[in-house]
């Protein structure tokens, strides 16, 4: 009895003081995600805001919301905004081939990242066709070279690629090609300090109704992610958002008929009113681990997939059951808000008011 005493004397402080996986959640410059963040800042460890953007020649433009970082501050959340191309595929190739943009836009993201104290910067390049495959890893390692001589660190948001290869059909040749081929997840994993893996859009505006992040569709490309990048190098990415798809106006622009199945993104804060609003029955999938819903519309009936705090408990059990860094979920105020039940506090929430007034005290 006293030897067991002993063991669970030993193994409880670790339990109490075992590590919650990192909480990183993408912001837009949008004012529901600011509100977000705002109201939940002390759930979060690291806000990636899309702030900055860089062009062909290598020119990065951008700047930090002033009340966000304030807030970031006072509740100490890490703050690593994104750098995106914007998805202009062939400005991006022309980057990738540019010893000298590839330079200026390093040289600009490290006077960035020194001026507002940022701890580094995310890459979100994508729509880039797997030709440049290579070059995207060359710049990655170029950027992490620099970035880690200053203390700065880099991570980027990858699109998941298993089996590694492009499949049978056009479409998957199509996503292969220009949205998957690109990222080398080896060779990434070693040069960047993080790796978000974009475990989403399984279903999209270009495909049939469906999850946007089933399990058995995440759980292939995590296993296989974890093939090839250390699991304290990977966040899994949690969807917030969903799609709603429906029959869209057949008559184009050009005053030409064709077919127009249409899907949009849909937060929260709309799709779980338009349930109410029709009277669906919210269904859980216990396969997908996803809710959906449909409902008619003018004789025509319209799907709805939504992750909802359900499915996101699910996905955080998974990133604590497979050990992995964290987890980054895009984007702050399209959730359920029962997903910040899931979440620990790390502090008491410090609002920007409170902040302002400790520091002007004596």
């Amino acid at each position: 009895m006293k030897r067991l005493l002993l063991v669970l004397c030993l193994l409880l402080p670790v339990a109490v003081h075992a590590r919650a996986p990192s909480a990183m959640f993408y912001m837009l410059d949008q004012q529901k995600s600011i509100d977000a963040f705002e109201r939940h800042a002390n759930r979060i460890d690291v806000l990636v805001p899309t702030w900055y953007a860089v062009d062909a020649h290598g020119l990065v433009s951008g700047a930090p919301n002033p009340r966000v970082m304030a807030i970031a501050k006072a509740n100490d959340v890490t703050v690593m905004p994104i750098v995106s191309a914007g998805g202009d595929r062939a400005a991006f190739h022309q980057l990738l081939g540019d010893e000298k943009a590839r330079r200026a836009m390093i040289d600009a993201l490290i006077v960035q990242a020194q001026q507002y104290r940022f701890s580094g910067f995310q890459f979100d390049f994508e729509n880039i066709a797997w030709t440049d495959r290579d070059a995207l890893t060359l710049l990655t390692r170029e950027t992490a070279d620099a970035l880690h001589k200053h203390g700065l660190q880099l991570s980027m948001a990858v699109v998941p690629d298993a089996p590694g290869h492009a499949g049978r059909g056009e479409f998957s040749k199509w996503m292969w090609e220009y949205w998957r081929g690109a990222y080398d997840l080896e060779a990434l994993g070693k040069a960047l300090d993080l790796v978000c893996l974009m475990t989403y859009d399984q279903h999209t505006r270009w495909t049939t109704p469906g999850p946007v992040a089933g399990m058995p569709w995440t759980m292939e490309h995590l296993t296989y992610a974890l093939g090839r990048v250390p699991k304290e190098k990977l966040s899994l990415g949690i969807a917030l958002y969903g799609y709603h798809w429906y029959a869209g106006n057949p008559v184009r622009e050009d005053g030409k008929e064709s077919s127009n199945i249409t899907a949009e993104y849909i937060d929260a804060d709309v799709s779980l009113p338009l349930a109410r609003q029709y009277g669906a029955t919210v269904q859980w999938d216990p396969v997908e681990h996803e809710s959906w819903f449909y409902f008619y519309r003018d004789q025509m009936r319209e799907w709805v997939f939504l992750p909802d705090a359900h499915a996101f408990r699910d996905r955080y059990a998974l990133v604590k059951q497979q050990g992995l860094q964290g987890f980054c979920s895009w984007v702050l105020g399209a959730e359920d808000p029962a997903v910040w039940n899931e979440l620990p506090e790390r502090h008491p929430l410090v609002t920007l008011r409170a902040a302002e007034g400790a520091a002007q005290q004596p």
